[in-house]
């Protein structure tokens, strides 16, 4: 006896039923037409994942009805082929505004919804929300194909023992786990070896089938695979593309369990997951949205120049337009490196000084400010001079403005409001700053999507990072060494540590109290900085729910 399973590791997008659910139809039939009797889709594929608080509008639920009817209706000739869809269905027909719904997984053959399974687990930690949108199911689902009992489960429910052991005790002899999890630094190898517990507990061989994509600030990257009843990958696709991933299924000896088998893409660099990550969510969030491309203030440090190589491999040089804003603080090594970094990648490059216009801002603002010295307010002048020019350009031809802090900036508040925080997708403000430097680093040493070798002028890497607004400026006055202060920041922010145990850890007592109180009292340019990608466990966005007035400072 032989199963062949076909995973539809597939890019949706949210609220695009009738799209999603063509992509489904075509998947169903290339999977077909490739002797596959199961294809698995994605959790919530109907619809996208995640949909938010559309799942609470009646008229969403509905047209997420119709596009699974239009699945069934559509591959009901495909004799043979069992589907599992991912979907939100209502709790009941006469549900009013705001209720909330099951995250579903149907089983449809030969044009007939013949069984549907709600999840029992429902998330609400880091970037999940479910329990706001969602009631938990109570029951297993066990269907039979090709003479095989395979259990369905849906993303979490795997990630706990209850719902696996429960469709092993209801007959299944495989588990089939639909997924939408978000990716961030070490996810995949964490998802493996989640589910090689289950896979241990149940003595069940397991295949995971996930999403692929971009969803605002959160990147799902595929890797659909197969685990053997002794927790062994048998199978894995490949990351971060959209593909049709098949696993062979085939019976052991007497009473021997499963034996699952299909290709093994190898697992990758933390530094080559980053780079597909960050190009997936600019690629997506700017093609999704249907913006014509994207610009960016060009400066010749770092941060814009990995945010440049980051659009020019998500979108191509045609679609991307750097500009250099000089003002009179500007080194001359920075024009000379901007402009041989846009040479590089072939880009459109435009260079607008700033002077006139913040002479004449200072001009203005003579009298009120006589009597004193030039601080912050300038610098943050010139900042905000560059950000009106950029969404003055963004405005007059459509583009969307990436805006090019890190992490560190925006954890600390080294970033000017209505200034280089202006825009509209934050590329790397998940980003550490030590972690920019990896990468334009290992960007130079590998050209993954063929738009040029070593596109990062090699003293952008290695001069000492400055903003540039003040005579002979330097990111380390302001700021400790960024090594200290990402460590600082990881340890606070992404991992909850205490003040006192971070001191206690090694770090100088004045490092921590002065990062950890950044931190704290700039949270309000938080809550107005564009969205942006999340790639660690943490992120400035979802996963951080802080009030902007706050007293508490341990």
């Amino acid at each position: 006896m032989t199963l062949s399973i076909c995973t539809a590791q597939l890019n949706f997008v949210v609220g695009d039923m009738p799209g999603n659910a063509q992509k489904i139809i075509a998947a169903a039939r290339e999977a077909h037409a490739r002797g596959a009797q199961l294809l698995l889709t994605p959790e919530l594929a109907v619809c996208g994942y995640a949909a938010e608080d559309l799942f609470l509008r009646p008229a969403f639920i509905a047209a997420c009805d119709d596009a699974v009817k239009t699945v069934a209706r559509e591959t009901a000739g495909l004799k043979g082929l069992a589907i599992v869809i991912g979907h939100p269905q209502a709790v009941r027909a006469d549900a009013p505004a705001f209720s909330a719904c099951f995250n579903a997984a149907s089983v449809l053959r030969d044009g007939v919804v013949e069984q549907t399974y709600a999840k029992r687990e429902l998330p609400n930690y880091q970037v999940f929300d479910e329990r706001r949108y969602f009631v938990a199911g109570q029951a297993p689902c066990v269907f039979e194909v090709a003479g095989v009992r395979v259990g369905v489960l849906v993303c979490e429910d795997a990630w706990f023992a209850g719902p696996a052991r429960d469709a092993a005790a209801a007959g299944a002899q495989l588990l089939a786990v639909i997924n939408a999890s978000p990716f961030h630094l070490g996810k995949s190898a964490e998802r493996e070896d989640t589910m090689r517990e289950r896979v241990k507990e149940t003595g069940l061989p397991l295949v995971y089938a996930h999403l692929v994509g971009g969803q605002d600030e959160v990147v799902f990257e595929g890797r659909s695979f197969a685990l053997g009843a002794d927790g062994a990958v048998t199978a894995r696709a490949p990351g971060f593309e959209e593909v049709l991933f098949n696993v062979q299924v085939e019976s052991g000896n007497g009473a021997a369990p499963l034996v699952l088998k299909g290709d093994i893409a190898p697992l990758r660099s933390a530094e080559a997951d980053l780079w597909d990550t960050l190009v997936l969510g600019v690629r997506d969030y700017v093609g999704k949205n249907r913006f014509p491309g994207v610009l960016l203030g060009l400066s010749g440090g770092i941060d814009s120049a990995l945010v440049l190589a980051i659009a020019v491999d998500a979108l191509g040089a045609d679609k991307v337009r750097a500009v250099m804003m000089p003002s009179p603080y500007t080194a001359d090594i920075s024009w000379i490196d901007a402009r041989d970094m846009a040479a590089r990648l072939g880009v459109r490059y435009d260079e607008i000084s700033i002077q006139p216009q913040f002479e004449a801002f200072k001009a203005a603002l003579a009298s009120d400010f006589a009597g004193l010295a030039e601080d912050t307010t300038e610098e943050n002048l010139q900042a905000r001079i560059r950000g009106t020019l950029l969404m003055a350009l963004s405005n007059k031809f459509g583009s969307i403005v990436l805006t090019t802090g890190n992490k560190s900036e925006m954890s600390t508040g080294y970033c000017t409001l209505y200034g280089d925080m202006a825009g509209g997708f934050a590329v790397i403000k998940d980003v550490a700053k030590t972690t920019v430097f990896a990468l334009c680093r290992w960007r130079n040493e590998n050209d993954p999507y063929g738009t040029g070798a070593s596109p990062i002028p090699e003293r952008i890497i290695t001069r000492p990072p400055s903003a540039e607004l003040r005579p002979d400026q330097k990111d380390q006055d302001s700021l400790p060494p960024y090594d200290v202060l990402d460590a600082i920041v990881a340890r606070y922010m992404e991992n909850d540590e205490p003040i006192e145990s971070i001191i206690a850890a090694g770090f100088a007592r004045a490092d921590v109290e002065r990062v950890t109180r950044l931190i704290k009292i700039n949270e309000y340019k938080r809550q107005q900085a564009p969205v942006g990608i999340r790639v660690t466990r943490r992120s400035f966005g979802k996963d951080w729910r802080y009030p902007i007035t706050n007293s508490f400072r341990a």
